[in-house]
């Protein structure tokens, strides 16, 4: 697909050859974007790769689900985006945890992604083939996230959505008009006060339709003095409309057209873009600041300051300090004047191709980051929680220690939470490397948390994994973590709780082992070590070992959890030379609930499942291609804790019967709502049907047997 950069990184100002190269650029673009073609997704596993013919996209045939912007009002007005094939699958399913429907008090950071002019690899809904691909996952330190490109209208795909809001973050598209065309749309969308109110509630029907929380509005269009009037109220309109439809929503207004019409940036709240600010949730500040101008704009904003967001753009283009590995010069200053941020396209670490590779130089620019602003969002915050720490791709999908796929992936709705894993500048000095590994086989997903190195004299090395507020009320908690391990390497977790008298309690969890030992080493350093109460060994899943602990106190809020790296002191012998053995260890999961949390799987019976849009292409040798759309739904309403959806396909042959052999289960993929697509699966000569089988995944980790899942029989032609 042809892809015009049109990014906003020509500095703002009367560049005219400049502008006039870009308007002829999208002039071509926008009179030709519809003669484009969506690419076929980069296949996997036995889907077929024999390539097919490229045509215009028609978006009410079926294929292979992904996300794409509306680029008219005309399909803005219109509603067709509902009547897609793609529609279903573009809906969010991790809703907005209620503690995070307001936003904080303090100041804030606002992430615009702008990465690659958006719909990269994130496009393909039910994941892509790219192992390397964009990710963010330090949300942490993220308080609002936009979606960003430079079509009219910007729909998050729910990969995005789905990983911002279960670690409690909001979620914005973009409404943007630009340049000569985006003048059209203006005079369109400001003609009457009628337009202005419907094109406004075609917005905000689309973000509570797909599960996202708003809208930032960039108007980068000159406008006649007249038509004003009309722009604040459509900004007024949207922002009422968004706030009854979705309470808690925000409706942002970028820096841009001042009250007189003129494209003039003011790079500051000021009384020519006030009007705009008070008629929404807020404002992105353009980002030629100077530090000068960040306290007027507080001054000027008065007791919603907060809702003041300066911009940074990260490739540095015009922005105070420069950006890039300098963006802390100007979150400092925005810390001292204690206003928010917005930081404009965080992809250049990924787009820049930023030494060793994206996972150092990611974790090394956000660890600068953090420590700049020094403001964190915490979880665990709800139960049950659980993490396998998948940052959404790999080179391997594996499900309870087993592997069940070996291909390349990327899809960030499997994004769990992220582990605070702090960045050390220099990293050469901790004894044990803490890190996020995707060769090493996972326990779910396709990462983990690899420790490893030498704990030479210490008793033990500790790794923060989350900072929380989780409320512990009355009743029990019951921890789950899997871990395997080399030799005496063993790994156990340090939970530090508070009172409402900021009364501090530690408890250890100590790994599997000798009680006697554990309690010699760590009693001393902890209020209680508690042994675990059962540990499962998994022989024939990579060697993982499930350790399970139940503790007990009463009104505590547990702030602080740690991996703890150590060895069990082994018995010596003085008559040999001993060499202290590496240390190595991988954490594959982390899981905590209230002991009534126990999700009850629904059993087969209680589903209704469907093929739709079933078609067969004949192949060589006797063999044909499937594509089907699958569905799933409840025949009865209940409030089940499902988390998502494992897609697995058995090929029955003739002579076989349908329970024969669980090496004949293929995994296909996976869903974050009750529907995928098949796309032109291979299915070779001498089978008689195929078997979908769904496996319902629960929100605290647990799976249902797959003997007992839904599933749906389809007979080959």
């Amino acid at each position: 697909m042809m892809r015009i950069p049109l990014r906003a990184y020509i500095q703002r100002r009367p560049l005219t050859v400049v502008l006039v190269l870009r308007n002829f650029i999208l002039s071509i673009y926008t009179k030709f974007s519809h003669l484009l073609t969506i690419p076929t997704i980069p296949t996997t596993m036995s889907q077929s790769s024999s390539s097919t013919p490229k045509s215009a996209f028609d978006p009410s045939a079926p294929g292979v689900p992904i996300s794409y912007p509306l680029k008219t009002l005309g399909e803005l007005e219109s509603r067709s985006y509902f009547s897609s094939f793609h529609y279903p699958f573009n809906v969010s399913s991790v809703p907005l945890p209620e503690y995070a429907a307001e936003l904080p008090d303090r100041r804030r950071l606002l992430v615009c992604h702008d990465m690659g002019g958006g719909y990269v690899d994130d496009k393909w809904v039910q994941g892509g083939s790219n192992p390397d691909a964009y990710a963010i996952w330090h949300w942490h330190l993220i308080d609002v996230f936009v979606y960003f490109s430079h079509n009219l209208v910007t729909l998050p795909p729910p990969c995005w959505t789905n990983a911002a809001h279960r670690h409690g973050i909001k979620v914005l598209g973009t409404f943007i008009a630009e340049w000569d065309a985006g003048k059209t749309i203006c005079d369109s969308l400001l003609s009457t006060t009628e337009s202005v109110h419907m094109y406004a509630e075609r917005l905000s029907e689309l973000a509570v339709a797909l599960g996202f929380d708003g809208w930032l509005l960039n108007m980068e269009v000159g406008l006649n003095a007249g038509q004003i009037p009309n722009m604040i109220e459509f900004v007024k309109h949207l922002t009422q409309t968004m706030h009854t439809a979705k309470p808690g929503s925000l409706v942002i207004w970028y820096d841009s057209v001042t009250i007189y019409g003129d494209l003039t940036w003011q790079n500051q709240l000021n009384n020519l873009n006030k009007p705009f600010f008070d008629s929404s949730d807020g404002i992105f500040i353009n980002y030629s600041w100077q530090p000068g101008y960040t306290k007027h704009s507080a001054d000027v904003a008065g007791q919603r300051k907060f809702d003041v967001y300066m911009g940074i753009d990260v490739f540095g283009r015009g922005t105070y300090g420069g950006g890039q590995w300098n963006t802390n010069v100007a979150l400092d200053v925005l810390k001292k004047d204690d206003i928010s941020t917005a930081l404009f396209a965080p992809g250049w670490v990924y787009e820049s191709k930023q030494p060793p590779d994206f996972q150092t130089a990611q974790n090394r620019w956000w660890g600068l980051v953090g420590r700049s602003w020094e403001m964190m969002r915490n979880y665990p915050r709800e139960m049950p929680f659980y993490s396998s720490f998948d940052q959404g791709h790999g080179n391997h999908y594996c499900v309870d220690g087993g592997q069940v796929s070996n291909f390349a992936w990327n899809n960030i709705s499997c994004q769990t939470f992220q582990p605070f894993l702090g960045v050390s500048e220099r990293p050469e000095q901790n004894s044990i490397q803490v890190s996020i590994n995707f060769t090493e086989a996972s326990y779910n997903g396709g990462g983990n948390i690899t420790l490893s190195g030498d704990l030479k004299d210490m008793d033990h090395f500790a790794a923060t994994l989350f900072h929380g507020e989780l409320f512990t009320g009355d009743s029990p908690l019951d921890f789950t973590y899997s871990v395997k391990s080399n030799g005496n390497s063993l790994v156990g977790l340090s939970l530090e709780f508070s009172s409402s008298v900021n009364e501090r309690i530690a408890v250890f969890l100590a790994s599997r082992g000798s009680t006697l030992q554990s309690m010699n080493q760590f009693s001393s350093k902890f209020g209680s070590v508690i042994m675990p109460h059962r540990v499962t060994e998994l022989q024939k899943a990579g060697g993982w070992a499930i350790q399970e602990h139940r503790i007990s106190l009463k009104a505590q809020k547990l702030t602080t959890i740690q991996a703890v790296c150590y060895n069990l002191t082994p018995k010596v012998d003085e008559t040999k030379a001993t060499e202290t053995p590496k240390y190595y260890a991988v954490l594959g999961h982390l899981a905590i609930k209230f002991p009534n949390q126990t999700v009850k799987f629904p059993t087969a019976d209680s589903w209704h499942v469907e093929g739709k849009f079933i078609n067969w292409e004949d192949g060589d040798q006797g063999s044909k291609y499937l594509s089907l759309k699958v569905t799933w739904s409840l025949k009865l309403k209940n409030d089940f804790l499902l988390r998502k959806y494992i897609i697995y396909g058995q090929k029955i042959s003739d002579k076989a019967d349908i329970s024969d052999s669980k090496e004949a289960i293929e995994y296909l993929g996976v869903a974050s709502v009750e529907a995928y697509y098949v796309a032109r699966l291979l299915i070779c000569s001498g089978t008689s049907s195929v078997r979908f089988i769904i496996l319902v995944l629960g929100t605290d980790g647990s799976n249902q047997k797959i003997t007992d899942c839904p599933s749906l029989e389809v007979d080959v032609n």
